[in-house]
């Protein structure tokens, strides 16, 4: 045990020695900490699982540090089917303690099995679905899925207990109290479990009743007794004296009719309840058949729509590569501009009314094929379709058409970025247009591109003047 504020050892001594920090009230919380746990181990024991994991619960309260304690509440939960609460334990007890922790072990056992996870992740998920069937009142359903998540985790508690809630609300109490008792089995003091079981057993016991008849003495007649049969009073003489004869034959009578009795209201009855019974029982597997048939024609359902959902999200898709904007368009644009060059290499108008239909930003989108044919054919035709760009722009520049000819300029030089003239008359156009901002920055990307050039030193005597430096 260690001193909480300046983690020396601490002795028998209420303070520290170290620091002399007053811990008399440290040592009684840890040691109520360690008795709580100690009252959990042996909980966990006797498979008293609900009662362990209080003491735990309260062990952590009040040591959130007590590693021991962390564990096996991880593995109370495990064995109660909360996988995903066993796990965040070990977690959290794991980044408390990094080295020597078993937890490490316990966190590796699950997920090192991807098999074992798939089977957590279903559970989980039919387990929610059950609810979702309860809630939206479609008990044969959740029914169901509760018996799938029960043959993938049979010791997932929270499932049989609903399960059972399912049979007691359909009046199945014999099923009902089948699965109480595989929870009792699991953890002997579930509040939740007894409670269930309690409300079954009254109900079992009231439907098994005797139906016996009971015996009343009449002290009214000294020669008669009288006995209550349910609804009916039969009266038996008594002290009546016996004719060997008569009586023979009156017994054998009786006899008779008591066999036909027996006949009529036991045997028949009988035969006609385990008859029933055996309709009854044929009528619960066509019933759970049916079920089983609706719950996956329900999932087949949600799978049609889940495909037609995604048809329609691949079709959109399709669409973006096929349409007028679409990678497909782009990919065909190119090829006409190859076809068209390698048709006539001189038609170099024909070639670029092609090219410029291809957006240049978006280059690095595309296929590296797709930027390597672009590449080749800007280098082969480039400078061609630069040279009549800028003799357009050029001639209009001249003319003092400046707006006509800032597209062909911005066209000579994105097609040929080493024709600097032409990106300086655009710089130069959009001068003589007032456009100061944007004469400035074409300016500086002259001066940047063709440093130590006398188009450079031109440049940065056009923005000298703009800038006023």
């Amino acid at each position: 045990m260690n001193c909480y504020h300046c983690g020396c050892r601490l002795s028998e001594k209420d303070f520290c020695t170290a620091c002399g920090a007053d811990v008399s009230l440290y040592k009684k919380i840890l040691s109520l900490s360690n008795r709580c746990y100690n009252d959990g181990l042996e909980k966990a024991g006797v498979r008293d699982l609900t009662g362990a994991i209080i003491s735990l619960r309260q062990s952590l309260k009040c040591n959130k540090n007590n590693i021991e304690a962390r564990n096996l509440l991880g593995l109370v939960y495990y064995e109660m089917g909360e996988v995903v609460s066993a796990l965040s334990e070990w977690v959290i007890s794991k980044n408390l303690k990094s080295d020597k922790n078993i937890a490490d072990d316990y966190i590796n056992m699950v997920q090192s099995n991807q098999g074992q996870l798939d089977t957590i992740n279903q559970t989980i998920k039919k387990f929610n679905q059950a609810l979702v069937y309860c809630q939206q009142e479609s008990h044969d359903l959740a029914v169901i899925q509760l018996k799938k998540v029960l043959s993938l985790n049979p010791k997932y508690v929270q499932a049989h207990q609903l399960l059972a809630l399912l049979y007691m609300d359909m009046e199945e109490w014999e099923k009902a109290r089948r699965e109480l008792m595989k929870c009792q089995k699991i953890d002997t003091n579930n509040i939740t479990t007894l409670r269930y079981l309690k409300e079954v057993d009254a109900v079992l016991a009231e439907a098994d009743l005797p139906k016996g008849a009971v015996k009343q003495k009449s002290k009214n007649h000294d020669d008669v007794v009288r006995y209550q049969s349910g609804n009916e009073i039969i009266i038996q003489p008594v002290n009546v004296k016996e004719f060997k004869g008569v009586s023979t034959l009156l017994n054998i009578g009786i006899g008779i009719l008591l066999g036909l009795a027996v006949a009529c209201f036991l045997i028949l009855p009988a035969q006609t309840k385990n008859a029933g019974d055996d309709v009854r029982a044929e009528l619960d597997t066509v019933r759970e058949q049916l079920d089983l048939r609706t719950a996956t024609i329900g999932e087949l359902e949600q799978r049609i729509t889940n495909l037609t959902q995604e048809n329609t999200t691949l079709t959109e898709q399709l669409a973006t590569y096929v349409g007028e904007d679409g990678a497909m368009q782009a990919v065909d644009i190119l090829l006409q501009a190859a076809d068209a060059y390698i048709a006539e290499p001189d038609n170099i108008e024909g070639i670029a009314a092609w090219l410029e239909q291809i957006n240049a930003a978006e280059l690095a989108d595309k296929t590296e094929a797709y930027q390597k044919l672009y590449q080749q054919l800007i280098e082969t035709v480039g400078p061609a379709i630069a040279e009549n760009y800028y003799n357009a722009g050029y001639e209009s520049y001249r003319r003092e058409l400046y707006e006509e000819a800032i597209p062909n300029l911005t066209k000579a030089f994105e097609f040929n970025p080493e024709n600097g003239e032409a990106l300086l008359y655009l710089g130069n156009c959009y001068n003589n247009l007032n456009d100061t901002d944007r004469a400035v920055e074409i300016y500086k990307r002259v001066t940047e591109l063709f440093e130590g050039t006398e188009r450079a030193r031109r440049a940065q005597t056009f923005l000298n003047e703009l800038t006023g430096e």
